[in-house]
């Protein structure tokens, strides 16, 4: 692969509606932009999905645009290579900083597809024609998310993620399963729990709950084992798994039933490619996860869960939901609960420059 120029836009977008959980309200969403351009002039495009602030995970969008300027695409342009999974393996010697190694890498595995003409699903293994989707729901009170969640069971969703907390849970998950009664609910509590909170994560035992994700600490395989135990609702693990040897960690100790798998959060291809394997040989279910994205990573999402393993709805929402106006040229829509894969080269959609050029705040190119 000769790689001609690496291009980042930094973007700054306000969201429709805030984004509510007890760790930070999103009003706006900046984000980077990577475009990996080739000698014939093809592009590859991949998405930093990292926040303002470290309150997801200990990366930001300006400490992601540092590694990426001043160590990752110096590492990129440092030896020839031949295929995207050899950079996810030089990536390997820089240590951490996993939203800024995918967001380089999603762009240059996006271009490798374009080069053979092929969608980026097929080259993955990808199998589902569509894909099912889900949508989280979170907002500063209790009629405001049955509002949400009643919007999004109009528009087809067949699973909604409600944010939880200590406090705001028992009653949360009752009022939304007493409204859906048959709907698929999962509880996501972003770490806001410790093993002395038990007992209030086993009473959401008696709603039919799919998963309790990320209940314990976000670098904590051994509790979430303990706690595991102690409930009937399988835990799927987020924040927790990073890496390959997270997800071996995961399972030799049983620390849960379920993974969501995130690109920006494991680094890219290379990893949650791993990671899935791992999960499908020893029967842990997984989906897609999302990070309020643009639509750049909306369409890799959609490109992972073609995955035959993806069988629960992914955190794969139509661009409407969160934006007035993507990114891209071709917006993700979502009808009656499902998006359809995109069969184009790559990643299959196409940055809308105008647009673009409306929120970005930021530009630098780095030539070979």
């Amino acid at each position: 692969m000769k790689i001609k120029s690496i291009t980042l836009h930094i973007l700054s977008m306000p969201l429709k509606k805030p984004f509510v959980t007890h760790l930070q309200t999103v009003e706006k969403r900046e984000g980077i932009i990577v475009e990996v351009q080739d000698a014939d002039g093809l592009i590859g495009l991949g998405e930093g999905v990292a926040f303002s602030t470290p309150w997801y995970t200990e990366e930001t969008v300006k400490t992601s645009y540092h590694m990426l300027k001043d160590v990752l695409i110096p590492l990129v342009y440092s030896n020839s290579f031949q295929h995207p999974e050899e950079i996810g393996n030089r990536f390997a010697a820089v240590r951490g900083n996993s939203m800024a190694k995918a967001a380089l890498e999603m762009a240059l595995w996006d271009l490798y597809a374009r080069q053979q003409n092929v969608p980026l699903w097929e080259m993955i293994g990808g199998t589902r024609r569509e894909i099912l989707a889900g949508a989280v729901v979170g907002a500063n009170s209790l009629n405001e998310m049955i509002k949400q969640a009643e919007d999004l069971v109009r528009e087809g969703y067949q699973r909604i993620k409600l944010k939880i907390s200590p406090g705001a849970d028992v009653e949360i998950v009752k009022e939304l399963r007493d409204h859906f009664p048959s709907l698929t609910l999962l509880a996501d509590a972003n770490s806001a729990y410790s093993l002395e909170d038990k007992s209030q994560l086993q009473a959401l035992d008696e709603y039919g709950l799919e998963m309790i994700e990320q209940p314990l600490g976000v670098d904590d395989l051994v509790e979430h084992s303990l706690l595991q135990k102690e409930l009937q609702t399988p835990i799927c693990l987020d924040e927790s798994i990073v890496t390959p040897h997270d997800m071996k960690s995961a399972i030799y100790l049983n620390s849960c039933g379920v993974v969501n798998i995130k690109l920006g959060r494991v680094g890219g291809y290379t990893s949650a490619l791993e990671i899935y394997r791992l999960c499908q040989e020893n029967h842990i279910k997984v989906w897609c996860g999302g990070m309020i994205e643009f639509g750049v990573s909306r369409a890799h999402n959609l490109a992972l869960a073609t995955l035959e393993g993806f069988s629960i709805p992914g955190d794969i929402s139509s661009s409407s939901k969160y934006w007035e106006e993507d990114i891209i040229s071709s917006p993700i829509v979502v009808k009656n609960g499902r998006v359809e894969r995109l069969d184009g080269a790559g990643i299959g959609v196409e940055l809308n420059r105008k647009r673009l050029g409306h929120v970005t705040i930021g530009k630098e190119m780095f030539n070979q």
